[in-house]
């Protein structure tokens, strides 16, 4: 197998992913509050400057203003007639002398003017606070402090500053999506393996990885083509032994057809015995196992046959008329409900051969009744066989396809066949790549299933 690039291994897609993930998530999260800082606290604008040094200038000029009812006053002094202007005084202590309640956001904005070491501008929610600004007046320094309604629109990043709940929220689906894209990255290739798995697990041992994940540099592309080679050499193994079985069957006729010419020499002769009658007996019984063998053979491989699109009453019109003599011989009644435009794609030989087997069978076992269906269900044709007879047990029911199988309470020797007719069935249905399945039927009784698709 060729060597790929390192960073293509699967090792290095899951840590790349889950540290990108974590990162940017962490990133963003840390992130906000920088630029929100850095929306937040901007320089004093000129204009906002000259205000705070007229107020200043005022108070130098004026000192007994701090000791007398002016000082309450002096707040709405500088007011502008566009937007109310207040301007607040604070002491070395850090308290507010001229306003008896200091708003939230004041607070707020020393603290923060504080840690700046130098003046800024902070927008709030409503309203737009600047300062300080420094001055002495009688061997005292005071800050000088403005407050002015501002309904600016804020950007967008700090409405999460103000919903921490929803930022959370946010952070973790955003995580979540991203982790989500990762996990699908890595679940789609491995649902693809897992859906050829299983339609080779069914016997279409046709089907393959698509090339999509043939085509992926990691360890997921080389899995799904070792997959591939791996279906490649059970098709051709299991093909050559249906093709082998199919060879010996065939090469078996010709001895066999010696034996039986002998047979009829030795009585056109006069030679007459017990012996000879018992060997006619297996004689025939051996040509009838070849000649399923050799059917189950052409069924599995699907030899010279051509798929056409026809009604299903016309295609099985032959067998149910057969089965319908034959239920006739036996006393018993078949039930057919098929409708006579129902039509899809199918191999007329091999469809024609599973219903012939599946209904035989059930006109076998049957007490009485058979009922032999079929419906559309969306894009599949449904076909169900039902009779009326003892059923089989419940462990067996999936057993009784494979080749050579006879449950002990249904089939032995002496009734007829050697398990081949239901694995004929099988390959037939898997040509159509469909599906077969058999379950006990509600009160007594054994019910077959075929589910064929109209396109395939």
């Amino acid at each position: 197998m060729s060597s790929t690039n390192p960073l293509n291994r699967l090792f290095f897609k899951l840590l790349i992913g889950f540290w990108l993930c974590s990162s940017l998530t962490i990133a963003l999260v840390l992130i906000l509050p920088i630029i929100m800082q850095s929306q937040d606290r901007a320089p004093i604008e000129k204009h906002l400057q000259q205000v705070l040094q007229t107020v200043a200038k005022d108070i130098q000029q004026s000192p007994d203003i701090l000791t007398t009812d002016k000082l309450y006053k002096l707040q709405r002094q500088h007011s502008r007639h566009d937007k109310p202007l207040r301007v607040y005084l604070v002491n070395d202590d850090g308290q507010v002398i001229n306003s008896r309640k200091v708003p939230r956001s004041l607070r707020q904005f020393l603290l923060m003017a504080e840690d700046a070491k130098q003046p800024i501008s902070h927008q709030f929610r409503n309203e737009l606070i600047f300062g300080p600004l420094t001055f002495s007046v009688n061997q005292q320094t005071f800050q000088v402090y403005g407050r002015v309604p501002a309904n600016h629109p804020r950007p967008w990043f700090f409405y999460f500053s103000e919903n921490k709940l929803l930022t959370a929220s946010i952070a973790i689906l955003f995580s979540g999506l991203l982790c989500g894209l990762l996990a699908w990255h890595l679940g789609k290739p491995l649902n693809s393996l897992k859906r050829s798995a299983n339609a080779i697990a069914k016997g279409d041992l046709s089907h393959r990885v698509d090339k999509t994940t043939v085509s992926r540099s990691d360890e997921m592309g080389q899995l799904a083509m070792t997959f591939n080679s791996m279906a490649d050499s059970i098709e051709a193994m299991v093909t050559n032994q249906q093709r082998l079985m199919g060879d010996i069957s065939h090469e078996l006729r010709t001895p066999l057809t010696r034996l039986k010419l002998s047979l009829a020499l030795a009585r056109k002769k006069g030679q007459d015995s017990t012996e000879l009658t018992r060997i006619e007996y297996e004689t025939n019984q051996l040509d009838d196992l070849i000649g399923e063998l050799l059917t189950l053979s052409r069924v599995t491989l699907n030899a010279s046959e051509i798929k056409i699109h026809a009604e299903l009453s016309e295609t099985l019109s032959q067998v149910l008329d057969d089965a319908e003599f034959e239920a006739e011989q036996q006393q018993k009644i078949l039930e057919i409900d098929i409708d006579e435009h129902l039509a899809f794609e199918h191999y007329p030989k091999p469809l024609c051969r599973a219903i012939e087997n599946v209904l035989r069978n059930a006109i076998r076992y049957a007490t009485q009744h058979v009922h032999i269906g079929a419906i559309e269900e969306g894009k599949n044709i449904v076909i169900q066989i039902k009779d009326d007879g003892k059923g089989i047990d419940e462990q067996e029911l999936e057993a009784i396809f494979r080749p050579f199988y006879r449950p002990d309470n249904a089939r032995d020797r002496n009734s007829g066949g050697w398990g081949l007719g239901l694995a004929i069935t099988q390959a037939a249905i898997q040509v159509h790549k469909g599906s077969i399945e058999a379950k006990n039927a509600q009160p007594s009784g054994l019910l077959i299933k075929i589910t064929l698709p109209q396109r395939h």
